[in-house]
C-alpha cells in the first residue's frame, strides 16, 4: 500500500488479517488480498466505508446487503460458492474475510475478443446451476447473478460470490434497483413480487446470454426504458446476435430468460441436463467435459446419497475418456490396483475367454484391487463391447476425497462386490 496511513487505518479494522494490496474497488468499499496471520492463507478481505452506512437514500440497504451476506459466515458449503470466513459488522463499518479466487471475475470476459470459448461458458453455467440450487435447498436465492459476482478458479471453475441481496425485503429489492442497474434482473423482481430461484434462474441467462455474444439482452437510454424492455420485449436470439454461435444454444438460453417464471425450467436439475447436452455439441469427440462427469455419477443409484460436493469430489478423482469398442482394459492375471465406472455403454467380463458377466452404464469392476489394496492379479479380462465413457480411480487420486466420502464410496464398493459374488454363486449352483 502506497499510503502509510491508509495501511495503519486498514490495520486497525481488520484484526488478525495483514493487508497484502488492493484487488477489487466497488462502490460501497474495496476488497483486499490478506493474509491470516493465524493460518498463513490467502483471503480476499471486503471492507466497507464508513459513509455508506451513513448515505441517507441507501444507507440502510447497504447495511443490510452487509449484515446478510455476514450472516452467511461457515454455512454455504459448496465448491461453487465463495466460502465467507468471518465477517465483523460494526456501527459504521465492518469486513468479510472470503475464500480468495485467483482468476477474478466473469466481467472481464462479455467484450468483443475476450470472449470464453462457447463450451467453457456453458460449462460455467452448469456448475452455477448445481450451485444455485444447493443454496435454494438452504432457503437461499441469491437475488443479484450477473457476471461480476461469478468469480474464475482456473479453466471452468466458477465460484459464485456477494450473497449480500439475499433476504432483502421488497422495498429494499426495488431500492437496490434504484442504486444500479437492473440489467439483471427478474421481471417480476424489478416488479417488487415474491421471488423464487427462478428469478436466480433468468439472472443467469442473462449472463449466459451475455457471455456467449458479448451483448447484454436489453439495453436502453433510461432505467425506466430498460425495466419497459426487460418486462415487455423478446430477446434477440443469441446466435443472431454472434456470428458462428450454434443455433441449438438459443431455445435453452432463452428458456431461462422466459418473462414469466412458470416458462423457465421447472428446476435448476433440469436447466443443468440442457446445458450438458449442449455443451457435447460444441467439444471435439474425445474430450469429456465436467458436466458429462457429473451426470454420469448423479445416475448411479449406489450414489444417491453423497452431497453434491462429494459428487463433484469423485469427478474430480476419476481419470475419464472414451474408450472405443472391442477394446480390453483389464487382463487376467495383470496387476493393479484401481478400479473403473462405467458412465456410458457396456462392457463384458470373461476368464479364459468364458464370459462371466455383463458389465452396463452406472457400475463398477475391478474394485476387489482397490479394497485389498496395493497391486493384486485381476481375476478376470474385461472389454468393451460398445463405446465407453470410462473412470479410472487410482486409490492416491481417491485417498485425497474427505473422509465421508471415501467411507461411503468403500461400503458401495463392497456391496457391489458382494452383490456379483452372489450372482456368480447362483450361475455355478445352476
Amino acid at each position: 500500500m502506497s499510503d502509510p496511513a491508509v495501511q495503519m487505518d486498514l490495520s486497525l479494522q481488520v484484526g488478525k488479517y495483514d493487508v497484502q494490496k488492493a484487488i477489487g474497488k466497488g462502490a460501497t468499499g474495496t476488497v483486499y488480498l490478506a493474509k491470516d496471520t493465524f493460518t498463513g492463507g490467502e483471503v480476499a478481505l471486503k471492507t466497507i466505508e464508513p459513509e455508506v452506512f451513513r448515505d441517507p437514500e441507501f444507507g440502510t440497504v447497504y447495511r443490510s446487503q452487509f449484515q446478510n451476506e455476514a450472516s452467511l459466515a461457515g454455512k454455504l458449503r459448496h465448491p461453487h460458492i465463495v466460502a465467507i470466513l468471518d465477517a465483523v459488522v460494526q456501527e459504521d463499518s465492518g469486513y468479510i474475510a472470503m475464500e480468495y479466487v485467483k482468476g477474478g471475475d466473469l466481467s472481464r470476459h462479455v467484450a468483443a475478443g475476450k470472449l470464453l470459448p462457447v463450451a467453457d461458458v456453458l460449462q460455467i453455467a452448469f456448475k452455477c446451476c448445481g450451485a444455485l440450487e444447493y443454496a435454494a435447498k438452504e432457503g437461499i436465492v441469491h437475488s443479484d447473478i450477473k457476471p461480476t459476482n461469478l468469480m474464475l478458479a482456473e479453466g471452468t471453475e466458477v465460484k459464485i460470490s456477494d450473497f449480500g441481496a439475499a433476504y432483502l425485503r421488497k422495498s429494499q429489492v426495488v431500492q437496490t434497483a434504484a442504486m444500479g442497474s437492473p440489467y439483471y434482473m427478474s421481471p417480476e423482481q424489478i416488479s417488487g413480487e415474491e421471488i423464487d430461484f427462478h428469478s436466480d434462474m433468468y439472472s443467469l441467462g442473462v449472463s449466459l446470454y451475455e457471455l456467449l455474444t458479448g451483448k447484454k439482452p436489453f439495453t436502453a437510454e433510461t432505467i425506466e426504458a430498460l425495466v419497459q424492455k426487460i418486462q415487455n420485449q423478446d430477446p434477440i436470439p443469441p446466435s443472431s446476435v454472434r456470428s458462428g454461435l450454434p443455433k441449438f444454444v438459443d431455445p435453452v438460453v432463452l428458456r431461462a430468460m422466459a418473462k414469466k417464471p412458470e416458462r423457465r425450467y421447472p428446476s435448476w436439475a433440469e436447466f443443468a441436463l440442457e446445458l450438458s447436452k449442449i455443451v457435447q455439441q460444441t467439444l471435439p469427440p474425445g474430450v469429456v467435459p465436467d458436466s458429462e462427469k457429473y451426470v454420469a455419477l448423479r445416475k448411479v443409484e449406489m450414489l444417491a446419497a453423497l452431497s453434491d460436493t462429494e459428487f463433484w469430489e469423485l469427478a474430480r478423482a476419476g481419470d475419464w475418456a472414451r474408450v472405443g469398442p472391442n477394446q480390453t482394459i483389464v487382463n487376467e492375471n495383470s496387476k493393479g490396483k484401481s478400479f473403473y465406472f462405467i458412465g456410458k455403454g457396456q462392457a463384458k467380463v470373461t476368464r479364459q475367454g468364458r464370459l462371466l458377466n455383463m458389465i452396463n452404464e452406472g457400475e463398477c469392476f475391478g474394485e476387489m484391487a482397490y479394497i485389498r489394496g496395493g497391486e493384486v492379479p485381476r481375476n478376470a479380462t474385461v472389454d468393451s463391447v460398445t463405446e465407453l465413457l470410462l473412470a479410472k480411480f487410482r486409490p492416491d487420486a481417491f485417498n485425497k476425497m474427505s473422509v465421508g466420502a471415501q467411507l461411503y464410496l468403500t461400503r458401495a464398493l463392497a456391496r457391489n462386490l458382494a452383490d456379483r459374488l452372489e450372482l456368480a454363486n447362483t450361475r455355478i449352483g445352476r
